[in-house]
């Protein structure tokens, strides 16, 4: 969570937006996306040298030399943020609106790539010089105050503050994911160099930028020393769908900061015919919708096949078995009404996971973990596609804290069953011991069918209670009388002392 000078920085940020005239809340992210993007251009260029030099690898930086805007041709250093910042204020709107936004436009040169798909109606709608001098100043300020941060994901929470202040955010069924957790399904899935990844619901690419991160810190050497994989990697590993424009700007964005190139984020409604994919992917990350307004008549009819709902949550759960390819993985968060759901389509969804395919695991979440936006009570769900069932016996997790406290204000707290969680996935041989007492066991297949393909975790769970001794009722008495009797002489004390 963002908090003190950081919190009170955007905040003004955003007053200054007021005071320039610029309300409109989308319009307001959309053009500070699109300034962090263009100073974390150079940044991320001035990163990607050093670590060039660093490993003896050349390096094309993209300010290199002289790049034609047009029919100009300028010193692309003049591009950087870190030059034309401290131009005067007439001198850097003229540079900013003629040259640095379409040479972002039109940055890979090739309009089929990732960035020309966000970039093409992408407008500069600051009015004034005065107002991107004060906005420009006032990112400085915000970037010192983040590269000063000890927070593991300061950018993460900078980008969830500002999409708070969306008014309409919400009403599709968004939520940010908490970054820990996200880290937490990334870490079980434990993703491979040859991967092709998916979210179909990516808002702010979350999953993506967090699988590429694990991939650079677990695979560095195996994915960065092999031109194939680096090229698969920066070019066809990762795919996002979105049905909000705003979000697929702000996640390509942070895909290519994070130094993944050409990330495949692409608008789309991933329910409806708009999406051909089927067995596709490898692995699937993902947090889709729990609610918002659907259409029933675009939902692709295959869907409907498997489980006939108009709920959300059931059709992303089916349109996840149809994009996996066979042995492809997936760790999706649920809503708890998805375990236990007593209607024909929730039975089927979760029939056609464990009968059909492989149900590995469920880790019940404690329902403060999406607060302050949500108080819904959730569940990972990890599956594999086998397409022939495989389901053996199913890991349960009773997840109680999640390093935060549960309340609107999510504070750090010492309690932290994460590290636990991971640990335990890790070496699922050890768990076959695990009594139904303790947080986490396995439960047989066989078991969960005959009690309907309920997967709600305290249908199995025991409670272990402890038998308390209490004296004999005649032993009480007694007590109560001494009690009775040490009251009545204190009262008369009392009395004495108020009449004295």
């Amino acid at each position: 969570m963002i908090t003190g000078e950081l919190k009170n920085k955007i905040d003004g940020l955003w007053d200054i937006f007021a005071a320039g005239g610029l309300v409109n809340p989308l319009d307001v992210i959309e053009q500070i996306t699109y300034l962090m993007f263009i100073r974390d251009l150079d940044d991320s260029d001035n990163l990607r040298a050093k670590e060039a030099a660093m490993l003896g690898l050349p390096y094309q930086s993209i300010f290199a030399d002289e790049v034609q805007i047009g029919e100009r041709v300028i010193d692309g250093q003049q591009l950087k943020w870190s030059v034309f910042h401290d131009f005067p204020a007439g001198k850097m709107y003229t540079v900013m609106q003629e040259w640095v936004f379409p040479f972002i436009k039109n940055l890979h040169g090739d309009k089929n790539s990732a960035y020309s798909r966000y970039m093409d109606d992408a407008i500069f709608k600051l009015p004034t010089p005065l107002l991107l001098s004060k906005v420009v100043d006032s990112l400085d300020e915000i970037y010192k105050l983040m590269n000063e941060s000890q927070a593991v994901d300061v950018r993460g929470d900078t980008y969830e503050y500002l999409l708070s202040k969306i008014a309409q955010s919400g009403l599709n069924g968004q939520f940010r994911t908490p970054r820990h957790i996200i880290k937490m399904m990334v870490e079980l899935m434990d993703p491979k160099a040859d991967e092709i990844i998916c979210d179909p619901a990516c808002g702010t690419s979350g999953f993506l930028v967090a699988a590429g991160e694990y991939l650079k810190e677990n695979r560095r050497e195996e994915i960065f020393f092999n031109k194939q994989k680096k090229d698969h990697y920066m070019n066809h590993m990762f795919h996002g769908y979105d049905m909000d424009r705003t979000m697929l700007r702000i996640g390509a964005m942070n895909m290519m900061t994070h130094g993944i190139d050409n990330p495949f984020i692409e608008y789309r409604d991933s329910l409806s015919d708009q999406n051909p994919d089927k067995e596709k992917y490898s692995l699937i990350l993902a947090n889709p919708p729990f609610k918002g307004s659907l259409d029933a008549d675009t939902v692709s009819a295959d869907l409907l096949k498997v489980c006939k709902t108009k709920k959300t949550e059931l059709l992303f759960i089916t349109l996840f078995l149809r994009m996996l390819r066979v042995g492809g993985r997936c760790a999706c968060i649920v809503p708890d009404g998805v375990l236990f759901g007593s209607s024909t389509a929730h039975k089927d969804i979760r029939k056609e996971i464990i009968d059909g395919n492989r149900l590995e695991a469920v880790i019940s979440m404690p329902s403060g973990v999406f607060k302050p936006y949500a108080g819904v009570s959730t569940a990972i769900l990890i599956f594999t596609k086998t397409g022939h069932g495989g389901t053996d016996k199913v890991w349960f997790y009773d997840m109680k804290a999640d390093g935060f406290s549960l309340d609107d204000k999510r504070s750090p707290v010492a309690e932290n069953d994460i590290p636990d969680i991971i640990a335990r996935f890790n070496n699922l041989e050890a768990e076959a011991s695990r009594e139904r007492t303790e947080q986490s066991f396995f439960v047989d297949k066989q078991e969960i069918v005959d009690n309907d393909y309920d997967l709600s975790i305290n249908k199995y769970k025991k409670t272990e209670y402890v038998a308390v001794e209490y004296p004999p009722t005649s032993e009480i008495m007694v007590k109560l009388r001494e009690l009775e009797a040490e009251i009545a002489k204190n009262m008369d004390e009392l009395e004495v002392l108020l009449n004295g």
